[in-house]
Formats: structure tokens, C-alpha cells, sequence
């Protein structure tokens, strides 16, 4: 049976999905510090509540220390970042084969980097396919070399493929903007590219690519 997670990070709820700000996605959550108390107040327990909780008050805190059974508290001055340690826990402790990250966008710029480039770690880089970064106007996927289709989201115009490392022998197909066998040895956004039809084929022989389905606000 497929496990499917979902991370609420603590960044800006405006910038939310509006599935999410109607409760209606599905899975179980881990929360990541402020976004516990987001979660709580939406009637939803998370399995675990990691952070250094240093964005919430005492009574907050409190109101998270009596809901919640599994309390991963870390200081304040460590290495992972709280959206790291969620990431890990999700992989390593429930082998989740999916996990999604809300509240990651928006805020710090530092922030938004840091879990952006998640994937890049090498502890992560095998989980590539099974993160994805969801917010408001956009849905952020990762892929791994291979030969992939990917299908439009409703609502969603314009198609980003993000080379987040060097990338061989890159193709885009069936999409307003192709691309035959494009070699870089840099990261390099290839932004505002668009659906013709349903689904766009891509694929590529080495790298990480991040493909990003969004929307004007």
C-alpha cells in the first residue's frame, strides 16, 4: 500500500492551496514547527511534531506538547534545517513513497533555497521522484535521468523545467517551446513554457531536472 505524507512547514498560509485551506488533502501530516499549530487549528493531529519550535510561544507550544504524542524537539543551533529533519523522518522512520511539502514557499528567501534545494543532498538524491513542493500557484516535481509524460494540472498554465544540476542530452516534447538534445553544465531555468495538448514528454540522460507546473496569481 502506497504511503502517502504530507509536511506543513510554517510559512505563510495566503500562500496555501486552496485544497489545503479546505482540508481537503488527503494523507497523514508531519508538522514542521509554526505548521503544527496551523495543523491543529485546522482539527488535524500530525503523527510527529519536529522543530525547535522557537516561532511559537510557551502556551503555543503547550497547546502542541498536549495534542501531539511524538514531540521531536532540536535546538536551535544545528545543522538540518526542521524541513530536513521532516523529510528524513518521513523517508526513514514511516518509508513514505510519497511526501508532499506545503508551507515551504514564501517568507525567507534563505528558506525557500534551502528547501528547494533539498534534493541535492545526497541522502535525499535517490527520493528525487517521490518530493514535491506545493504551494498556491505552483506544484514543484523532481525526476531523476529517464524518459518521462507528465500531464497538465488543472488551472495550470505555464511549465518551468529547472536544471538544478549539469544535465546531458535534455529534450522537451509535444510542448509551445522544444528542446533537442540541450547540454548544460549549469542550473539554469528554462521558464514559461506552456501545454499544447493534456502532456509533455521529456527526458534527459544526466542531472536532476525540476519541472514546475504553475499559475498567474
Amino acid at each position: 500500500m502506497t504511503k502517502h505524507l504530507n509536511l506543513l512547514v510554517g510559512g505563510p498560509s495566503e500562500l496555501w492551496p486552496d485544497t489545503l485551506k479546505l482540508n481537503q488533502v488527503t494523507g497523514d501530516w508531519l508538522g514542521i514547527d509554526r505548521g503544527n499549530l496551523y495543523l491543529l487549528n485546522m482539527g488535524i493531529t500530525p503523527l510527529v511534531a519536529i522543530g525547535d519550535f522557537d516561532s511559537l510561544t510557551s502556551s503555543e507550544f503547550n497547546l502542541v506538547s498536549q495534542s501531539v504524542k511524538d514531540i521531536r524537539k532540536s535546538i536551535p543551533e544545528k545543522d538540518d534545517t526542521d524541513t530536513q529533519l521532516g523529510l528524513k523522518i518521513a523517508i526513514d522512520e514511516y518509508h513514505a513513497d510519497r511526501v508532499d511539502i506545503y508551507g515551504a514557499t514564501g517568507g525567507r528567501i534563505d528558506h525557500l533555497l534551502s528547501n528547494l534545494w533539498l534534493v541535492l543532498e545526497p541522502r535525499f538524491k535517490k527520493y528525487v521522484s517521490k518530493i514535491r513542493i506545493i504551494d498556491r500557484q505552483n506544484t514543484i516535481n523532481y525526476f531523476l535521468p529517464g524518459e518521462y509524460i507528465i500531464e497538465k494540472e488543472p488551472g495550470k498554465k505555464y511549465l518551468g523545467f529547472v536544471l538544478m544540476t549539469p544535465v546531458e542530452n535534455f529534450n522537451i516534447d509535444d510542448a509551445k517551446y522544444t528542446l533537442k538534445n540541450f547540454n548544460g553544465n549549469y542550473p539554469f531555468s528554462f521558464a514559461s513554457n506552456e501545454f499544447i495538448k493534456d502532456t509533455v514528454s521529456f527526458s534527459f540522460d544526466q542531472g536532476i531536472v525540476c519541472v514546475i507546473q504553475s499559475k498567474d496569481n
